[in-house]
C-alpha cells in the first residue's frame, strides 16, 4: 500500500548575511545608541561636542572658499597649531588641578627673547640658547608654582602678577631694539620649515599610531577586566581603531599630497602623547586629577599638594616656552608683541574647547589638540575669506563661550547621576 505521508520541504536556511545577519547589525547599532544616550544623559560628552564643531567649521569654510581644504592649506594649518598648542596642553595641566595659568602668554615671549638675544646678540650656541631659553620658562613656572603652594593665593592671581613681572623681563631682556631677527637657517628656524618628502614617513606615523593606541586599548582592557572593572569590548575597540586608521591615514594622504610630514606636527603628537602618559597612567598623573577633584580630600590623602602645585605649574611653565620657541620658529622673529593677550586667550579657549573642564579633575592633553584645531581652522577660514580680526575674535569668544555653556551643563548632570 503506497505511503501517502506528505512531506514538506524544509526551509531555507537564512545565511550569514540574510535576516539573521541584517538583525544583529541592528541590534549592535541600537546598543550603541542606547549607550552614546545614556552618556549624554549622564553629561559624559567625551570629545563629540569639538568634533561636530569643527565639521561644522570646516564644511562652512570650505563653502565660502574652495582652497580651505586643499592639501596645501591643510598642511599649513597642522604646522600653525603647533606653537600655541603646546601651550594650550600645558594649561590642561593646570586646569585639571583646577586652577588657571594667565602668565603663559608672557612666559613664551620671554623664553622665546632669551633665546634670541643669546643666539643673534651674543653668539651663544643655539642648542644652548634653546636650552636656556626652556629652563627660563620652567624656572618661571617653578617660582609660582610654589608660591600658590605656599600661600594658599588662588593661581589666577599669582600667575597674573607673574603676567606682569616676565612681561617686563621680557622687555629688558630685548632691550631698546624691540625685534631680534632669527637666522633662517638656523636650528629653531627650521623646526617649522622642514619637512619629512618621503611617503612612507607619514604612512609610517599612522600606522605606528593605530598601533599603538590599539596595543595601549587592549592592555587597558585586560587590565579592568583583571580587576572587575567596566571593560570596553573587543569590537569595540576593533571600532575604535579603525576609525583612528582611517583618520590617521587620510591625514597622511594629504599632508604627502603637499610636501610630506612637517618636523613640527611630528614633534607636536609626540610631546601630546609623551605627556598623556605622564597625565593619565603614572602616579604623578592620578594626584593631579586627585588634586583637582578637591584640594582639602587630597590632603587628609597625605598627597604632597605642595609638590603637586609646583610641579604642574612648571608643566606650564615649560610648555609656554617651548610654544614660544615654535611661534618664533613660525615667523623667524622676536619682537615685544610676543606675548600678544590673543595667544593666551586662544591658548586657554583651546584647552576648554576640547573638553578640559574649568571645574577641575576632568581633561586631557588631546582634548587641547582638538581646541587648537578649532581655533586655527576659525583663523585659517578668515584669513582666506579675509574676514576682519575683530569678527574673529567675536566668533572665538563665542565658541568659547558656548563650550563654558556646555562644561557647566555637562557637570551638573553628573552631579544629578552622582558621577562628579
Amino acid at each position: 500500500m503506497a505511503d501517502h505521508t506528505r512531506v514538506e520541504p524544509a526551509a531555507p536556511t537564512a545565511s550569514p548575511r540574510g535576516p539573521h545577519g541584517t538583525r544583529a547589525v541592528a541590534r549592535a547599532l541600537e546598543r550603541s545608541a542606547a549607550v552614546l544616550r545614556d552618556r549624554l544623559r549622564a553629561g559624559e560628552l567625551g570629545s563629540l561636542p569639538v568634533v561636530l564643531v569643527l565639521a561644522v567649521v570646516w564644511i562652512v569654510f570650505q563653502s565660502l572658499n574652495a582652497n580651505f581644504l586643499s592639501p596645501r592649506n591643510l598642511s599649513n594649518l597642522s604646522v600653525d597649531i603647533v606653537g600655541t598648542g603646546l601651550i594650550a596642553v600645558g594649561i590642561v595641566f593646570v586646569l585639571v588641578l583646577g586652577e588657571l595659568d594667565l602668565s603663559v602668554g608672557s612666559v613664551s615671549g620671554l623664553a622665546a627673547a632669551v633665546f634670541a638675544v643669546l643666539n643673534v646678540n651674543h653668539g651663544v650656541p643655539e642648542w644652548l640658547a634653546l636650552i636656556t631659553g626652556v629652563l627660563a620658562g620652567t624656572v618661571a613656572g617653578t617660582v609660582q608654582g610654589y608660591s600658590v603652594a605656599r600661600t594658599r593665593v588662588p593661581a589666577f592671581v599669582v600667575t597674573l602678577a607673574g603676567l606682569l613681572t616676565w612681561n617686563g623681563a621680557m622687555l629688558c631682556v630685548l632691550g631698546t631694539s624691540g625685534t631680534v631677527n632669527l637666522d633662517e637657517n638656523g636650528l629653531v628656524a627650521k623646526l617649522t620649515s622642514s619637512y619629512f618628502t618621503a611617503p612612507g614617513a607619514a604612512y609610517g606615523l599612522a600606522a605606528l599610531g593605530t598601533g599603538l593606541v590599539l596595543l595601549s586599548s587592549c592592555l587597558d582592557r585586560r587590565r579592568r577586566k583583571a580587576a572587575g572593572m567596566r571593560h570596553r569590548s573587543l569590537r569595540g575597540i576593533a571600532f575604535r581603531a579603525s576609525g583612528l586608521a582611517v583618520i590617521a591615514f587620510a591625514a597622511a594622504y594629504v599632508l604627502n599630497r603637499f610636501q610630506g610630514l612637517p618636523l613640527a606636527l611630528l614633534i607636536f603628537l609626540v610631546v601630546v602623547a609623551g605627556l598623556d602618559v605622564l597625565l593619565r597612567r603614572t602616579r604623578y598623573g592620578r594626584q593631579v586629577y586627585a588634586l583637582g577633584g578637591g584640594v582639602e580630600a587630597a590632603r587628609r590623602a597625605s598627597l604632597s599638594v605642595t609638590r603637586v602645585q609646583t610641579a604642574v605649574l612648571a608643566v606650564s611653565g615649560t610648555m609656554a616656552a617651548v610654544g614660544g620657541l615654535f611661534l618664533a620658529s613660525r615667523i623667524t622673529s622676536v619682537s615685544q608683541g610676543s606675548d600678544s593677550g590673543v595667544l593666551l586667550l586662544n591658548a586657554v579657549t583651546a584647552a576648554v574647547i576640547g573638553g578640559t573642564s574649568l571645574f577641575g579633575g576632568r581633561g586631557t592633553t588631546w582634548s587641547a589638540v582638538l581646541g587648537m584645531l578649532v581655533i586655527q581652522s576659525i583663523a585659517s577660514g578668515m584669513a582666506l575669506t579675509d574676514t576682519p580680526t575683530a569678527v574673529q575674535l567675536v566668533i572665538t569668544g563665542g565658541v568659547l563661550f558656548a563650550a563654558v555653556v556646555i562644561d557647566s551643563l555637562s557637570r551638573r548632570s553628573q552631579e544629578a547621576h552622582g558621577r562628579a
